[in-house]
C-alpha cells in the first residue's frame, strides 16, 4: 500500500475544499463579521463531537486575538453553563448536518436571551440553519476520508472558517503585535513579543574598570565578572570601550605585551551599545548576533552605563 500517495491525495482534497470555499464567500460572512464586531459582551461557540472540538480552537484564537470568547458545550449547558450566557453575547452553533441532538436541545433556550446567533452547517434549512439569524454554509463536495464519513475536510473547512473570522476582526481592530503579546505573555511567542531588555539586562555588580587599569588588574575583574568582559568607563561612567577575553588572548600574541601594560591599550573601543532599554530582547538578540559580539551594553543617551545582556541569558530565557 502507497501510504504517500494516499497521504497526498488527502492533502489535496482538502486542499481543494478550502479553494472551493474561498470562491463562495458571501455578503453572510461580512455581516456575520459585523455582529461580532459589535458585540458587547462575548463571543460564545459551541457544538458537540467533532465540530465541539474545532470550536474549542476557534474560541481559543478568537480569545487569543481581541476578541473575549469561550467554549459552551450543549450538555453541559442544559446542566446549568446557559448561564454563562448574556443578552450582549453572540452564539455561533457549529453542526455539519445542522441537526445535532444535544446542540439542537439549547437552541431554543439561546434564543430566550434574544442574542445574536450564526449558524455553520451545510443545511440552511436544518435545525440549525432555521433558527440561525446568519448561515455560514459548510459546502463540502467530498470528506477526505476513503468511505467520504468520517469529518475531514468539512472540520478543516469550519476551522479555516473561524480563522478567516479572526483575521477579519484582527484587522477591523487594528490588532498589532503589542496587543498579541499582552495576551501571550508566556511561551516563546510571549517571550519574543514581550520580554524587553530591560527585564533581562543585568545592572549590578557589574565589572567596571578604567582606562589606566593594569592589564594584570583587568583579568582579575574579568574572571570575577563572569561576564568575559570588563566595562572601561571614564570619571563619569560613560562608556569608553571593552576589555574581553579575546582582547586579552589577542594582546599575548603581540611581542610588546605586558601585564603591566595599561587596559586601554588593547581595548576594543566605542563598543556596540544601545541606549532603549525597552528594546524587545528578541531585537537585541538579532543585534547580537549580527555584530557577533557576546555582551550588549545599555547605556542612557549620555553614555553612561545602565546595564548589559549577555548571550547567554538570551538562550538561556529561551528568547529567539
Amino acid at each position: 500500500m502507497n501510504y504517500k500517495t494516499i497521504a497526498q491525495e488527502t492533502l489535496n482534497i482538502e486542499a481543494q475544499t478550502l479553494l472551493n470555499a474561498a470562491t463562495l464567500i458571501d455578503d453572510v460572512f461580512d455581516k456575520a463579521v459585523d455582529v461580532i464586531l459589535n458585540c458587547k459582551g462575548k463571543l460564545i461557540i459551541t457544538g458537540v463531537g467533532k465540530s465541539g472540538l474545532i470550536g474549542v480552537k476557534m474560541a481559543a484564537t478568537f480569545a487569543s486575538t481581541g476578541t473575549p470568547s469561550f467554549f459552551l458545550h450543549p450538555t453541559e449547558a442544559l446542566h446549568g453553563d446557559l448561564g454563562m450566557c448574556d443578552k450582549n453575547d453572540v452564539v455561533i452553533g457549529i453542526s455539519y448536518s445542522g441537526e445535532s441532538e444535544e446542540l439542537s436541545s439549547i437552541l431554543p433556550h439561546i434564543k430566550r436571551f434574544n442574542v445574536p446567533l450564526i449558524g455553520m452547517t451545510k443545511n440552511a434549512n436544518s435545525t440549525l440553519g432555521t433558527q440561525s439569524d446568519l448561515v455560514i454554509k459548510i459546502v463540502v463536495e467530498k470528506e477526505a476520508c476513503p468511505i467520504d464519513t468520517a469529518p475531514t475536510s468539512s472540520t478543516t473547512l469550519t476551522l479555516a472558517l473561524g480563522d478567516a473570522l479572526a483575521v477579519c476582526l484582527m484587522k477591523a481592530r487594528n490588532f498589532q503585535k503589542s496587543d498579541f503579546a499582552s495576551f501571550h505573555p508566556g511561551g516563546a511567542l510571549g517571550k519574543k513579543l514581550f520580554v524587553k531588555v530591560s527585564n533581562l539586562m543585568q545592572t549590578k555588580n557589574l565589572p567596571v574598570i578604567n582606562k589606566d587599569t593594569k592589564v594584570k588588574e583587568a583579568i582579575l575583574i574579568i574572571s570575577e565578572g563572569r561576564l568575559g568582559t570588563a566595562l572601561i568607563v571614564d570619571e563619569d561612567n560613560k562608556l569608553l570601550g571593552l576589555m574581553s577575553d579575546g582582547d586579552v588572548r589577542r594582546a599575548l600574541l603581540t611581542t610588546e605585551f605586558s601585564l603591566e601594560d595599561e587596559v586601554f591599550k588593547y581595548a576594543t573601543i566605542n563598543p556596540m551599545s544601545i541606549d532603549n532599554e525597552d528594546m524587545l530582547a528578541s531585537d537585541a538578540l538579532v543585534l547580537i548576533e549580527e555584530k557577533k559580539i557576546q555582551l550588549l551594553v545599555v547605556t542612557d543617551k549620555n553614555k553612561k552605563i545602565k546595564g548589559v545582556l549577555h548571550i547567554h541569558t538570551l538562550i538561556e530565557k529561551g528568547i529567539s
